[in-house]
């Protein structure tokens, strides 16, 4: 197994005793309500996922990340960790402040330290990262609707956990869970899959494939903010759960979920799921068409390239794969680089398309979307 990005996992997780006395604090502190996305980086922080981070960026760390993609002490890191807050808020915090960091439920979350604050340049963070000033990319809009007032600091414990809602608490695996997981198995070899969506045919294909050479797969579903019309977690769950009990070797699966946030980075954010995926224990990850892409913000493989560059920074290594399809003449799963048929012969969907069919009430054709997934999401979209 590789070593967490930077060499060791940080844990910022409160014990049960630890975690009487600061709550009892954080009464005492300045109360800064955070939008989810902000608590899930909380929790990302704590328990690991985001090693080295032990807290939100200072302004030198996310300058570095938004212009060199490294961190100030060198590490490769490619997405800004930075909290935005209100302006009334910001303009009473000092530097060595202790803040309570609350969610919209009106729950203790984290206490933090404020080491800096700090404004950016929010046309280039846009443009470096996400490679548009759009403010229809959602990415984009997160961040110019959050404003340009920025906290820095260590999170000194983690409270809280954020609400879990519909997901079984099992699937809610920390880095240093999943890493023992992997060990009890006796893994050495392992692939993960970052998904947003449920798992159709060609993903099910790709897992398969990349399965082969490795010891296990970690299908590892981000679960924290996404799109408003991306397919709620839970319902993906359910999905996940009926796709490797009829079709995998179960044996050779570990399913927990990342309770991270998207950012729809397409290259950059690539390089942010593999490092995050490594601190979980994976030595390869998938790495697919347009991997956390949005629209036609990127290239069809530019994440795919762009993570070559790279890849001895990262340790973890991509499996890069192309498009895959199911091939009525080949009667199977293939992409172009096993199936000699034309296009006319490749049934291929858009999680657009299948989302119009799904709230008609329509079924996913079977070489898409196997029955039993079908039924789920049939289900939720139409209320029935």
């Amino acid at each position: 197994m590789l070593n967490p990005h930077g060499g060791k996992l940080i844990n910022k997780i409160a014990t049960e005793e630890e975690k009487k006395e600061l709550l009892e604090k954080a009464k005492t502190l300045k109360k800064i309500t955070i939008a989810d996305r902000y608590v899930s980086d909380c929790e990302m922080i704590a328990n690991g996922g985001f090693s080295p981070l032990n807290g939100f960026m200072t302004k030198e760390d996310a300058e570095e990340v938004i212009n060199n993609i490294h961190l100030k002490n060198g590490l490769l890191w490619s997405i800004p960790i930075v909290l935005p807050i209100p302006e009334e808020i910001f303009k009473e915090l000092r530097i060595g402040d202790e803040v309570a960091l609350y969610d919209k439920h009106d729950r203790p979350i984290a206490i933090m330290v404020i080491e800096d604050k700090f404004h950016l340049d929010l046309e280039n963070y846009c443009k470096n990262v996400f490679k548009t000033t759009d403010i229809e990319h959602p990415g984009v809009k997160v961040v110019k609707n959050a404003g340009n007032n920025f906290i820095g600091g260590e999170i000194i414990r983690l409270l809280n956990r954020p609400v879990r809602e519909g997901i079984d608490e099992k699937y809610y695996l920390d880095p240093v869970q999943v890493r023992e997981n992997i060990k009890k198995k006796g893994w050495k070899k392992i692939v993960a899959f970052q998904t947003r969506n449920p798992i159709h045919r060609a993903h099910e294909y790709i897992i398969k494939v990349a399965l082969e050479p490795m010891d296990g797969v970690m299908i590892h579903p981000l679960v924290g903010e996404t799109k408003p019309d991306d397919i709620p977690a839970d319902v993906r769950m359910k999905c996940y759960e009926v796709l490797i009990d009829n079709y995998f070797n179960k044996e050779k699966v570990h399913l927990s979920v990342l309770p991270a946030s998207m950012h729809y980075a397409g290259p950059r954010e690539a390089i942010h799921h593999m490092l995050m995926r490594k601190n979980y224990g994976a030595t390869h990850m998938i790495i697919g068409r347009d991997h956390a892409g949005v629209g036609d913000y990127y290239g069809t493989y530019e994440a795919q390239e762009f993570v070559e560059q790279f890849v001895d920074e990262l340790e973890i290594q991509p499996l890069k794969f192309e498009h895959s399809f199911y091939c009525t003449k080949c009667e199977n799963m293939a992409s172009s680089k096993t199936c000699p048929h034309p296009k006319e012969d490749h049934i291929h969907l858009s999680g657009t398309k299948v989302r119009a069919m799904l709230r008609e009430g329509k079924r996913p054709p079977k070489e898409f979307s196997r029955p039993e997934v079908a039924d789920i999401l049939i289900k939720w979209a139409t209320g029935k």
